[in-house]
Formats: structure tokens, C-alpha cells, sequence
């Protein structure tokens, strides 16, 4: 089986507009640079991996462009604005596109969680050998990764984005739809100011992640 394409859904760091839940405890810059390193950290994980299979990244950003995220995450991968009214839609239209124009697995993953590694993405890709759905499930009830063979734009309809039943309703669908699917370990996405406190859990991020914790006066 051909190694999944990459497709790594995140926003452009701008201040005040990035990771807003945690301005309250990292301030409106303290905020913008976490995500920043976060979207660098994840970008190495997943460059890890292609470096060991042949595999390929896209970029999906909403805010900024295209040339401030080359800027941010280099000009060595494909960027695509996001289009659609919320998550689900937008990740659905993401697959519509890649499966359009290529044949091989995907794999959509955020850049919020700090345990995604490449030894998780490259599990991944190989239970993509054998199941037709791969879910990393967060801890706040959504997913952090999710892997499919085929664009299956049911598998995005009618969930409740945002709220702590993402997974399970997901699982509910595949479910009706006759997938087989397997999980992923469950890992925290750093979103609120109560998750920071995972951050100091992954020791394979103390070089890239360390915010202030106390806001800019």
C-alpha cells in the first residue's frame, strides 16, 4: 500500500486571533508563539516520516497566506486554503480534493496535540493497510488525526464540532457506514489554559515549547 499523503490542518500564528482560549494565561503574543512552535514541532514529525517513506505534506491554513505561512513552515510543501463553513466540512472538502487528484491514503492531522510523533504517524500509516479508518482520539472528546483510504463525506455530517461527543458520534457514523476502524492512543491538544500543564509531560518538546506563562503587560 502507497504511504498516506500528509495533510496537516492548522491556522497562521497571528496574535489575538490564534489560540484565543489560552490568551486569558499566555497573553495574545504568548498565545500566537505557542502555536507557532507547536505547528513547527508537528511539520518536523511529519517531515520525519516522509524522510523514511515516500510520502508527501499539504498544508491546510486558514488566516495569513500563502507566502506568510512559507515564511513560518518553509516553501518546500503544497498550501491550500481551507474552504467551509465549519471542521467538518472543511476537512471533508480537503480529502475531496486530494483524493481528486491522487489515489493514495490521507492522513489529517492538527497541531495542537503535543504527543504526535513520528512513530505515531508512521502506526498510523500502517493500520491504514488494514482498516478503513484511523482516529487519534483527544482527550476532550474530538480527534487529533484522522486517517481514511477514500473520501467519505458522511463521515463528517451531522457531528456537533467542537464538543466533547466529536469522536463518538464520528464512531457512530462508521459504524452505520460498515468501516472497520482502529484508535490511536489518547493524547491531550493543548487548547485551554488548564492544558497547559501537559505540555511539561513530553520531554521530546522542552526545547521547542516553552511559553510564557505570564501575560505581556
Amino acid at each position: 500500500m502507497m504511504t498516506p499523503e500528509l495533510l496537516i490542518f492548522t491556522r497562521y500564528p497571528e496574535p489575538g486571533k490564534t489560540k484565543t482560549r489560552l490568551i486569558p494565561a499566555l497573553g495574545t503574543h504568548g498565545a500566537a508563539q505557542l502555536h507557532r512552535q507547536m505547528g513547527l514541532y508537528t511539520l518536523r514529525q511529519a517531515e520525519e516520516l516522509i524522510l523514511q517513506e515516500d510520502g508527501t505534506i499539504q498544508v491546510w491554513f486558514t488566516g495569513g497566506t500563502t507566502a506568510a505561512m512559507q515564511n513560518w513552515l518553509g516553501d518546500r510543501w503544497a498550501y491550500h486554503k481551507q474552504f467551509g463553513s465549519e471542521l467538518g466540512e472543511r476537512i471533508s472538502n480537503a480529502l475531496s480534493s486530494h483524493f481528486h487528484r491522487s489515489d493514495r491514503p490521507a492522513l489529517v492531522m492538527g497541531t495542537d496535540c503535543p504527543g504526535l510523533t513520528t512513530a505515531l504517524l508512521s502506526q498510523a500509516c500502517k493500520h491504514l493497510n488494514h482498516y478503513d479508518l484511523v482516529l487519534g482520539p483527544a482527550l476532550d472528546g474530538g480527534y487529533y488525526l484522522i486517517g481514511v483510504k477514500r473520501w467519505i463525506p458522511n463521515l463528517f455530517m451531522g457531528i456537533t464540532w467542537g464538543s466533547e461527543s466529536v469522536l463518538e458520534q464520528t464512531l457512530e457514523i462508521a459504524q452505520a457506514l460498515h468501516l472497520n476502524w482502529i484508535c490511536l492512543p489518547v493524547l491531550p491538544d493543548i487548547d485551554r489554559p488548564e492544558d497547559l500543564g501537559f505540555l511539561k509531560d513530553y520531554a521530546q518538546l522542552a526545547c521547542h515549547l516553552k511559553p510564557n506563562l505570564s501575560k505581556p503587560v
